[in-house]
C-alpha cells in the first residue's frame, strides 16, 4: 500500500469496501471519511485485524521499481564479464584538517602534470580532475568537506578507493583529522597518510606518527600497514613519492571496470550554470559514457549534448574512473545520485518523472531516505535471532577526561554476542556532520553532557537517526546493558520547548544576573526547566525563575520576540549563550 492512502484505496485491495474500513476505525476512535488520507498506523491496524500483511510504500515507489526491472533488468543481470574487464585509474578523495595545506597539495599535483603553457587553459574547477604520473592515470575528488563525502555514502554512493589523509607536521593530528580517519574508515577503504609542511622549522613528524598509532593508523616504519609519505607542497617536495605510493596501493587493489556496455556513474555535485543550463560533476565507473547517450540520474533525466574535461576541453567520450561534466540535463541531479545510460530518452524521462512525482508526493529529500540510523531496539532482536549484534555508536562527550571514560565504561559491556564499534569518538556539542555520519553507518549518537544544536536536532529527525543524551555515567551504561539484554524500561524523552540566545546581561542590585535575550524557536516558559549551553556542552540546570516582557512580568514568550530571563542560582552569564528549556514526557518502549 502506498502510504497516505484512503479506505477507497485500501478496502478492495482487502476484499473490503471503503464503508468497512471506515466503520472498523471509528470503533477504534478515529473518525475518518472514505476519501481521507489515513495514517501508516490506521492501515497497519485494519490489515492486522483481517490477518493480512501489508507493506508500506512511498508513493510511486512501486512504479519506479517496476520501471527499472522493465528497462533495466537485462543490464542488471548481465554481470561485467571477465575478459571484458580492464584496469582503471584509481579514485583517489584528499582529506585532512583545514589548514593542514590539501588544497595547496592538489594545486601542486595538478600543475606538474599540466603542459608549460596550458596552465592558463585550466579555467573549470570541477571537484575532480585526472592525473598522469609515470603513464599511470589517478583521479582526484576534492572534497569540500566531510560532510559531503559521508552524504554520499550514505546514499549508497562508494566511489572513493583510496583516501589521502593530510596531517601537518607542526600541528599533529586535528579534530577534523579524527573525523577523516572515521569517515575513511567507515568506507572500508586504504588511507595514505601525507604529513605535509615538513619544511616548517618547528615540523615534528615523530609526534604525528605517535597520534596516528593512537588512532589506529601504525605506520609501516613501525610495523603497521600503513603508508605515511612526507612532503611539503610549498617546497614541492615529496610529491613523486606520494605518487608512487598511491599507485602501489592502486595494484594491490586491483582495480578493475569493463569500458564496455551502457555507462553508469555517480554524480558528484551539480548546480545550474547561466548560460550552459544544469550541470554535473560525474565518475564514471562502468561502460562508456558517450555524447548523445540518453541518461537519468535521479529525478534529473536528458540527452548529454556534451562532455567537458577537467582541462575545460570538450571530449566525445568518458572511460571508467574519468570525471567529467555533464550537460543536457532536465534539471540538477543530487550529490551522490546513481548516473545510467538508459535504452532512449523516453525511457530515461518516464523513470526520471516517476521518481521526481515520488519525491513530491512522499514529502522528503532522496538524500534522507536512502539509510537511517541504528535504534537501540533493534540490538535485542538481532540477539534473539542468534545473529552476533554489533551496536554502531557515534560517541561525543564534553571532555577528553568523560570521552575516554565512557569509552572504557562501554567496553566493559561486550559480550561474545555483541560488540561495540565507536565509528567516531569527539569533544563538543553533536553537530550535522555527526548524524550524517551516523545515518551512513547506520549508527546510534550518544552524547555525554552534550546536546545537539537545532540544526542537528532537525537533520537527525528527518533522516531517523536516534541520538541520545545523558547526563549520568551509570544511566549511560544502563542503557546500553538493558539493550543488550532486551530490557529497555520506559524512557522519559525529553522535548525542547524554547530555545533562546543571550544577547546582552544586566547586573541588577539584590536580584543578580538577568539575561536579555532573544527567542530564536518554541516558546520560554516562566518556571519550565531549563539547561544552559555554551558552545553546545551544558554547563548548568534549573528552572526559569522570572521572565521579563519590556517592565511587565510575562508567563510565555513566543519565538520571534525579546525578553528578559532570570535563572534560578545561576550567575555566570555570557553573550553568546543558548538558553534551552525542556520538558520530560514519558514514552514505553516498544
Amino acid at each position: 500500500m502506498e502510504r497516505g492512502s484512503t479506505a477507497r484505496d485500501l478496502g478492495p485491495k482487502l476484499n473490503r469496501s471503503a464503508g468497512d474500513v471506515v466503520r472498523f476505525l471509528l470503533l477504534q476512535g478515529e473518525m475518518v471519511t472514505a476519501t481521507q488520507s489515513l495514517t501508516d498506523d490506521m492501515i497497519e491496524l485494519f490489515a492486522a485485524e483481517l490477518g493480512a500483511q501489508v507493506r508500506l510504500v512511498d508513493p510511486g515507489e512501486e512504479k519506479e521499481a517496476e520501471l527499472l526491472a522493465k528497462y533495466f533488468e537485462d543490464e542488471d543481470e548481465e554481470e561485467e564479464r571477465e575478459e571484458d574487464l580492464r584496469p582503471r585509474p584509481p579514485v583517489v578523495t584528499v582529506m585532512g584538517h583545514v589548514d593542514h595545506g590539501k588544497t595547496l597539495l592538489l594545486d601542486r599535483i595538478r600543475s606538474a602534470n599540466v603542459v608549460a603553457g596550458e596552465a592558463g587553459g585550466i579555467t573549470q574547477h570541477i571537484g575532480a580532475y585526472q592525473v598522469t604520473w609515470q603513464d599511470h592515470p589517478i583521479t582526484f575528488i576534492d572534497t569540500p568537506g566531510h560532510a559531503a563525502f559521508t552524504a554520499m555514502r550514505a546514499r549508497g554512493a562508494e566511489v572513493t578507493d583510496i583516501v589521502v589523509l593530510v596531517v601537518a607536521a607542526d600541528d599533529g593530528v586535528m579534530p577534523q583529522t579524527v573525523g577523516a580517519i572515521d569517515h575513511a574508515r567507515a568506507a572500508d577503504v586504504p588511507i595514505v597518510v601525507a604529513v605535509n609542511k615538513m619544511d616548517r622549522p618547528d615540523a615534528n613528524p615523530d609526534r604525528v606518527l605517535q597520534q596516528l598509532a593512537e588512532r589506529g593508523l601504525v605506520p609501516e616504519a613501525w610495523g603497521g600497514d600503513t603508508i605515511t609519505v612526507q612532503i611539503s607542497a610549498l617546497a614541492s617536495t615529496g610529491i613523486d613519492d606520494l605518487l608512487e605510493q598511491i599507485t602501489l596501493v592502486a595494484e594491490v587493489e586491483e582495480l578493475l571496470a569493463s569500458p564496455e556496455g551502457r555507462a553508469r556513474g555517480t554524480v558528484l555535485e551539480a548546480n545550474l550554470e547561466a548560460g550552459r543550463g544544469p550541470v554535473a560533476t560525474v565518475i564514471v565507473e562502468r561502460g562508456t559514457l558517450r555524447v548523445g547517450d540518453p541518461v537519468v540520474a535521479g529525478a534529473a533525466w536528458g540527452r548529454v549534448k556534451a562532455l567537458v574535461d577537467d582541462r575545460g576541453d570538450h571530449v566525445k567520450e568518458a572511460p571508467p574512473s574519468m570525471p567529467v561534466q555533464v550537460l543536457g540535463f532536465s534539471e540538477p541531479p543530487q550529490a551522490g545520485d546513481e548516473l545510467r545510460v538508459a535504452k532512449d530518452l523516453t525511457t530515461a524521462r518516464t523513470l526520471g518523472e516517476a521518481r521526481a512525482q515520488r519525491f513530491r508526493l512522499s514529502g522528503h529529500l532522496p538524500a534522507l531516505s536512502a539509510a537511517a540510523g541504528a535504534k537501540l531496539e533493534d540490538l535485542f532482536e538481532q540477539i534473539q535471532r542468534g545473529e552476533t549484534a554489533t551496536l554502531n555508536l557515534v560517541l561525543k562527550a564534553d571532555v577528553q577526561g568523560s570521552l575516554e571514560a565512557v569509552t572504557e565504561s562501554l567496553r566493559k559491556l561486550e559480550r561474545d554476542d555483541v560488540k561495540l564499534s565507536f565509528v567516531h569518538r569527539g569533544v563538543g556539542g553533536i553537530t550535522e556532520n555527526d548524524v550524517q555520519l551516523a545515518r551512513a553507518s547506520n549508527a546510534t549518537i550518544i552524547g555525554f553532557n552534550v546536546r545537539p544544536d537545532r540544526r542537528a536536532r532537525e537533520m537527525a529527525e528527518a533522516s531517523d537517526v536516534e541520538v541520545r543524551t545523558y547526563e549520568i555515567i551509570y544511566k549511560l551504561l544502563e542503557d546500553i546493558e538493558a539493550a543488550m539484554l532486551g530490557m529497555l524500561v520506559p524512557e522519559t524523552e525529553e522535548v525542547v520547548t524554547g530555545e533562546a540566545e543571550v544577547r546582552q546581561v544586566f547586573r541588577i542590585p539584590r536580584v543578580g544576573a538577568v539575561a536579555g535575550c532573544y527567542v530564536r524557536e518554541g516558546t520560554i516558559t516562566r518556571g519550565s526547566k531549563v539547561r544552559f549551553l555554551r558552545e553546545g556542552v551544558v554547563i548548568w540546570r534549573g528552572t526559569v525563575t522570572s521572565l521579563r516582557r519590556f517592565k511587565e512580568d510575562a508567563r510565555e514568550v513566543q519565538s520571534g520576540y525579546e525578553c528578559g530571563i532570570g535563572l534560578s542560582d545561576y550567575q555566570d552569564l555570557k553573550e553568546g549563550d543558548i538558553i534551552e528549556t525542556f520538558e520530560e514526557r514519558e514514552i514505553p518502549r516498544t
